[in-house]
């Protein structure tokens, strides 16, 4: 039996960027947990896996994005990954029209010299684009991301991310997606029961 490119990433994922403790988030909340998902993007065979498993979420859900991008720095990653992907499954299948999928990086802010634009990489006016990120908790990273994008003139057609903290983010993000899907490859409680299996082993 083939292991899936999914249930690879959750192994890895729940092996090495998952952590049980008493951690302060970002947004200010305790959890007794905490997942670096940077850990696995920046890991060789995580960003591999990454790259396809999103792929796999994209397709499976019929989202054909121009290009995918996220706010810095948590998505920069996870784009590179899925752009690769594209690009290594549109050469291994050339007679199967699989589309290269670019990439963009959201800047916090405008920067102060050059361009002095937010968005960094690709940028086309009304191309189809999908927001990513690593870890979803508050929805906020996104939603900055989904807004700069709109502001750009691109079309958001679907926002995804690795792992959801299952807290009060998915409702926000999907009013910001304004009827476009939000995608998650996994629950922090899947993330949680694979790695409480692995110390079981």
């Amino acid at each position: 039996m083939t292991t899936s490119n999914r249930d690879a990433l959750l192994h890895l994922l729940s092996r090495i960027s998952f952590k049980l403790g008493d951690f302060t988030l970002s947004s200010g909340a305790k959890s007794d947990y905490y997942i670096d998902c940077r850990i696995t993007t920046l890991h060789a065979e995580g960003a591999r896996l990454t790259g396809l498993a999103l792929l796999d979420l994209l397709h499976q859900h019929k989202l054909s994005p121009a290009a995918v991008g996220g706010l810095t720095m948590g998505a920069d990653p996870v784009v590179s990954a899925v752009s690769i992907a594209s690009a290594w499954r549109a050469a291994e299948h050339p007679n199967n029209h699989h589309p290269l999928i670019h990439g963009f990086l959201v800047r916090k802010a405008e920067k102060a010299h050059g361009t002095g634009r937010r968005i960094e990489g690709f940028f086309e006016e009304g191309a189809p684009v999908v927001i990513v990120d690593d870890v979803c908790t508050t929805g906020a990273s996104t939603i900055n991301a989904i807004d700069a994008a709109k502001q750009a003139g691109m079309k958001v057609i679907g926002a995804l991310c690795l792992v959801e903290r299952e807290a009060k983010g998915r409702a926000a993000v999907e009013a910001a997606c304004e009827g476009a899907p939000f995608l998650s490859l996994y629950t922090a409680n899947d993330v949680r029961a694979a790695h409480v299996a692995q110390l079981a082993m």
